[in-house]
Parts: structure tokens; C-alpha cells; sequence
């Protein structure tokens, strides 16, 4: 039996009330002794049991009466066939569990599994149940089934939520692609989450959950949270050897609902602490911190800048990694040496390269006569300025060079041939040689257009002033790029890639004879960006933050690769392109070859933000219209019992008995002696 209102039946213990009027009024008659005691007539003691046991029959009715009439408000009524009537409208449901990193804040986490097994204690056992754990894609997925006893077994296995962002609109995609299987009508998802803000980035204003697929959001995040985090950290990427002191600079944040003002921001090298520095951000949000570090060795150097002064710590660290590179050798071929600075080919180009003992290049100047093929060898770069008199041989080492992965820069100037040049280099050359072209004293051409995108140009986005009398015409190759050309829109500078060399035509010389370049002030930075560009390629991509997916080995080429991930643990690959997927904050260590490299892999920042949204906000944006409000299986029990006690009327029975006790109590109670 259940009841409508079940509240009403603490009236019960009114029930009580007469009995205890009758033990609080029930007194012992005393005992008194007169003399006329002799001539009254002794009351038979059958006549005195059945005026107590009126008494009891009228107690009783009374308390009975009290009990039917408490019964009949609380509406009672015979519930044979309500479990019947709910098990007959099983439903389908999907429940997105919340795994992105702000569910390690405080408790949340718990909160949230508790939630989820709360659901599934509602379950009865014709519901079929799906699971997806999630946090910027679906990281765990159990289809509709049956078993909800897997489905809580699945739950109660997850020690802790990850590391990934907050996103909610490709995991409620896949919800209702799931429910699109699913053999009942009656169909809901349930999002148990921290209702971040930012994970509502993407919405689709046109999606819909389909029609019928009801929604309920079963927020657990924390009213208040504290925060602070590193938004940003700027290092060095690649170094040259003689590198000068470096910058190191982080951002700080404080997020949350509750405001932190001191903290303190530490950076380690190599696992050595270099610099502690304490913060106080007043009356601000945010602030940037400046660290210098010294990057001596040649490798890999591993950095950590860690923040502290809260309870979160998830998201304190934030690493990165420094390659120092060898300094760069560079090959100068003379080809018009001499003693007289101004006359020499190679005076300015040879005071850009290793002017100071911090200059990134090695520099070895050699006559045409002595260049050969073991040379070559030793240097990472070669420059021939205005070498016009190599030997067949030379020229072959030159080519053979730049096939195997040389990198060449050619500066013809008057002693190069035109006919012996194209036939020497044409198979590595950019361009052809058509013709020398020498301007008269009043007359010039300048820089007019270059490649503002390449590597070289980037940093040089300025206006070129320096002015040409003389240069080659050149005629480049189907395979060459132009990156500079002159006003009257002949090439002057082209690049070529042959193999896994490249080789780099200026059209002019890099002395004084036919320009005035090397008086310019971007002379400097404009050889160094170039040979940089021909020796060093671009930097491959050291930092990666939690989700991305990359290779550990972008060549693609390799003979033997092992690999760890940031928790020390074997990452085993599952492609021939060493694709893995970036989980948690830290370093990965992978061995290539015998050559060890590493990656850093941070946290989205946006993750840390704790700023939340109300369930109703998403509700409203992806409920279909055509669905009507989920109901609790509570609302729908109570709903079932209320139509089935209309037909069964048992308060009016109730009713109807009490009336007839009152009668019977009336009789009996005129009859009882008091």
C-alpha cells in the first residue's frame, strides 16, 4: 500500500491521545471505612470486568477512529500494478560524465560520480543505459546496454578526471547519435558537469537534440573556487652556441570567484631553480614576470616556471624546452681577394659573419684554388663571391655537395663566365646567366618588391635604399622561387631546392663595386637571416598543450624510436607515423636514432578560468521544441499513483467505516459507566 500525501500520516500519533488522557485521569479510588459499609449490597465482580472491558472497547475505537480518519487524508491505495505500470515505459538514456581538468578542483569529481550512480539507482531493469566520459572529445564510450550493473562498474573505476578542455557540443552530438539506436521512445541525456563557461565555445545556434530526447544538467562545481595560473610563458626556441643571456617572461592570472592577490613565480633549467620571485598583483588580474636564464650547453634544455600561493595545483606548471645549437660554419670562396680592404671581394661580407666573438658563424676563407670536396665537407655553408675560375672537378664537388643536403649562396660578380657557369652549376643553379648589365653613374635600380612570408624576409620588413649599378639578368628555373626583384622587376635574389640541399642567387656582387649594400643597416641582419635560412631549418615544433595530436618523429623517417610519456611511462605506437596524442601536462622523451629530443606539453590556460554558466542557458540552446520537460521517475511515480487512487476511492471506504465507528462509540459510550 502507498499514499498520496505520506507526510500526513505523522497524524498517526494522534492516535495516542485518548490513551494517554486515560493513563493521566486514571485514579486508584481510596479507600474509606464508615459504618453504614454493612448494609450496602457487594457489586458482582462479573459486572465490574465488563464495565472495565467497555472502557478498553471504548478506548480503542476512539484511538481507531483517530487512525481511519489520519489513513483517509493520506489517501492510501493498493500499489499492485504501479511498478508494473513504470516498468512498462522503460527509457534509453545517456549519461555525459565531465572529465576535463576543472573537475579536479575540490571535490567536484566525486560529486559527479555520485551523481552518475545516483542515476543509475533509478535505472529498473528493462532501462538500457549509455555512458560517455568527455572533455574536448569523448574519451570513454559505452553503448546502450541492458547492464547498468557494467555501466556503474565502468563509473566506479574512474580514479579522477583529466586534463583535457571543456567542450559540450560534439559530445551532446554524439549523445544523440547514440539515442538514435536506442529501442525505446521514452529517450534523455544527462550532462553532469561543472558548467564551465568556456566549454559552451562552438555552439551551434541551428543543432538540436532530437525531438523527444529530453535533457537534464546535474550541476557540481563549486560555489566558490580560487585560482592562479600561467596564461603564457614566452622562451627561446632555438639558440646558437654563443648566445647572450635570455628572457624568460611568464604571465600570471587569477581566476576564479574569490580574488588572490600574492603568490610566488619560480623557474627551474634542467631541473636546477634559477630565479624565485614573488608576486603581488593588488588590485590587478593579471601580471607578467621577467626572468633571465643562461643557456651555456650545446643540446636540449628542459624548463619548468611554476607557480604557487593556491590549492590548485593542476595547473601551476608550465614547461618548455630550449635546443642550443652549434655555431654555424660558414665556407667563404674568394674570388677577388686582395690586400687593399676596399678592393677585397670578401671584406664586408666577412664582417658581418664573425665580426664579434659573439657571432653565431664560424667563418673559413679560402682562394677558389683550394676549395675541394674534403672541405666542402667540413663546413655547414658555402659562399662563392665572384668565383669565376673553378676547375670541372671543383664545380662537381660543388654539385655533388648541394645533392647530398649542402646549403650554397652565389654572388657572381665581373670575373664570373656566363657560359662556364651555366654549364658547371646549371643542374643546381636557380637561374641562368643571360647577361651583365652595368648602369651608368646617374642611373640605379633598387629593391622594389620581396617575399614579406619567407623566413629570411620576415624580419626585415623594411624599405631597401641601397642602390644597384650592376647585377646580372637572370632567367630562373621552373623550380625556383623569387624572392626579391628589382624595379624593373628582374629577379635579384632566388632560391632553389635541390634534394636536401638549397642553393641562393643574388644577382649581384656583396662589395662596393656595384652597389652600396654592404653600407646599409640591414646588410648585417639580411646575411645573417640568409645564411641562418640556408644551414638552419625552421624550428620544429617543440610545445604542444593537452589534446593536439603530433608525431614524435616528423620526418617520418626513422630506424628505431622508443619514447616516454610525462609520467615516465613506454608510449607504444600504434601508426607507422608515430602519432600519439598529448594527455597530461609535461615532457615527452622520445629517442630517434640515438638522438634524444623532447616536447612540452602544457594546459589550455581557458581550462583554469572557472567562470560558469546555469544549466538553463544550455538547456535553452539545444532542447528541441517538439520535447516536452524530462520527468524524474519520483514525478512519474507519483503521477501513476495519483491516477490510479481516483478509481480505487479507499479514503471514501475509510470515510464511511469511521462514520459507523463514531456511531458504535456513542452507543457504547452512553452505556460505560464514567
Amino acid at each position: 500500500m502507498v499514499f498520496l500525501t505520506p507526510i500526513l500520516l505523522v497524524g498517526l500519533l494522534a492516535g495516542l491521545v485518548p490513551i494517554a488522557i486515560h493513563l493521566i485521569r486514571r485514579e486508584k479510588p481510596p479507600k474509606l471505612l464508615f459504618s453504614t459499609i454493612r448494609f450496602l449490597k457487594k457489586t458482582s465482580k462479573k459486572l465490574v470486568l465488563f464495565q472495565h472491558l467497555q472502557q478498553i472497547i471504548l478506548l480503542i475505537l476512539r484511538s481507531v477512529i483517530i487512525c481511519l480518519l489520519v489513513f483517509a487524508f493520506a489517501r492510501p491505495l493498493f500499489n499492485q500494478s504501479v511498478r508494473g505500470l513504470l516498468d512498462a515505459d522503460p527509457q534509453s538514456a545517456v549519461i555525459l560524465l565531465d572529465l576535463s581538468m576543472s573537475m579536479q578542483y575540490g571535490d567536484t569529481f566525486e560529486r559527479a560520480k555520485n551523481e552518475a550512480l545516483d542515476i543509475l539507482s533509478y535505472m529498473t531493469s528493462g532501462d538500457e543505459v549509455g555512458l560517455i566520459g568527455f572533455s574536448d572529445r569523448a574519451e570513454l564510450v559505452r553503448e546502450l546496454d541492458t547492464d547498468i550493473d557494467r555501466i556503474r562498474s565502468v563509473i566506479t573505476e574512474i580514479e579522477q578526471a583529466g586534463f583535457g578542455a571543456t567542450r559540450y557540443m560534439p559530445n551532446l552530438r554524439l549523445a544523440d547519435q547514440l539515442l538514435e539506436t536506442s529501442r525505446y521512445e521514452n529517450r534523455a541525456v544527462y550532462l553532469i558537469s561543472d558548467f564551465q563557461e568556456s566549454g559552451i565555445q562552438g555552439i551551434d545556434e541551428g543543432w538540436k537534440l532530437s525531438p523527444g530526447v529530453a535533457f537534464t544538467g546535474i550541476d557540481v562545481g563549486e560555489e566558490e573556487s580560487s585560482n592562479l595560473v600561467l596564461t603564457d610563458v614566452r622562451s627561446p626556441e632555438q639558440l646558437l652556441d654563443a648566445a647572450a643571456q635570455q628572457q624568460i617572461l611568464a604571465r600570471v592570472r587569477t581566476t576564479g570567484t574569490l580574488y588572490l592577490e600574492q603568490g610566488e613565480v619560480s623557474l627551474r633549467i634542467d631541473g636546477q631553480m634559477v630565479d624565485r620571485v614573488p608576486i603581488d598583483l593588488g588590485e590587478r588580474s593579471e601580471e607578467v614576470i621577467s626572468f633571465t636564464a643562461e643557456f651555456d650547453l650545446e643540446g636540449t634544455h628542459d624548463g619548468e616556471v611554476r607557480v604557487s600561493g593556491d590549492e590548485f595545483s593542476v595547473d601551476n606548471s608550465y614547461f618548455f624546452t630550449v635546443d642550443v645549437l652549434p655555431k654555424i660554419r660558414v665556407l667563404l670562396v674568394n674570388g677577388e681577394a686582395s690586400e687593399n680592404w676596399f678592393d677585397d671581394e670578401g671584406h664586408w661580407f666577412g664582417l658581418a659573419v664573425s665580426s664579434t666573438e659573439e657571432s653565431p658563424f664560424q667563418l673559413n676563407t679560402i682562394e677558389p684554388v683550394a676549395l675541394s670536396a674534403a672541405v666542402l665537407r667540413q663546413n655547414d655553408v658555402v659562399v662563392l663571391l665572384n668565383v669565376g675560375d673553378l676547375s670541372n672537378n671543383q664545380a662537381e664537388a660543388i654539385n655533388e655537395y648541394v645533392e647530398n643536403g649542402g646549403a650554397l649562396l652565389i654572388a657572381p660578380g665581373d670575373r664570373v663566365n656566363q657560359e662556364l657557369y651555366n654549364r658547371q652549376f646549371g643542374n643546381i643553379s636557380p637561374a641562368v646567366l643571360q647577361n651583365l648589365a652595368l648602369l651608368g653613374r646617374e642611373d640605379y635600380l633598387v629593391i622594389a618588391d620581396f617575399d614579406r612570408r619567407h623566413p629570411i624576409m620576415r624580419p626585415l620588413d623594411v624599405d631597401w635604399s641601397a642602390r644597384f649599378q650592376g647585377h646580372w639578368s637572370l632567367q630562373p628555373h621552373d623550380e625556383a622561387d623569387v624572392l626579391m626583384r628589382f624595379d624593373n622587376t628582374e629577379p635579384a635574389l632566388i632560391e632553389r631546392q635541390i634534394g636536401e640541399g638549397t642553393v641562393m642567387l643574388f644577382a649581384s656582387a656583396l662589395d662596393l663595386e656595384w652597389n652600396n649594400l654592404a653600407l646599409q643597416g640591414l646588410f648585417l641582419p639580411f646575411v645573417h637571416q640568409t645564411l641562418r635560412h640556408l644551414v638552419q631549418p625552421e624550428s620544429k615544433q617543440r610545445a604542444y598543450q593537452v589534446g593536439d595530436n603530433f608525431s614524435l618523429v616528423p620526418s617520418g623517417e626513422a630506424t628505431s624510436v622508443s619514447a616516454t610519456d610525462t609520467n615516465g611511462q613506454d608510449i607504444n605506437f600504434s601508426n607507422d607515423e608515430f602519432m600519439i596524442t598529448a594527455t597530461t601536462p609535461g615532457l615527452i622523451t622520445v629517442e630517434v636514432d640515438g638522438k634524444i629530443e623532447r616536447y612540452a606539453v602544457n594546459i589550455l590556460p581557458e581550462e583554469s578560468n572557472f567562470i560558469r554558466i546555469t544549466v538553463s542557458t544550455l538547456y535553452d540552446s539545444i532542447i528541441n521544441p517538439d520535447t516536452n520537460p524530462i520527468q524524474s521517475r519520483e514525478v512519474q511515480t507519483a503521477q501513476l499513483i495519483e491516477e490510479l487512487e481516483r478509481p480505487q476511492r479507499i479514503w471514501w471506504w475509510i470515510l464511511s467505516l469511521v462514520m459507523l465507528l463514531v456511531i458504535a462509540e456513542a452507543v457504547i459510550a452512553n452505556r460505560t459507566y464514567r
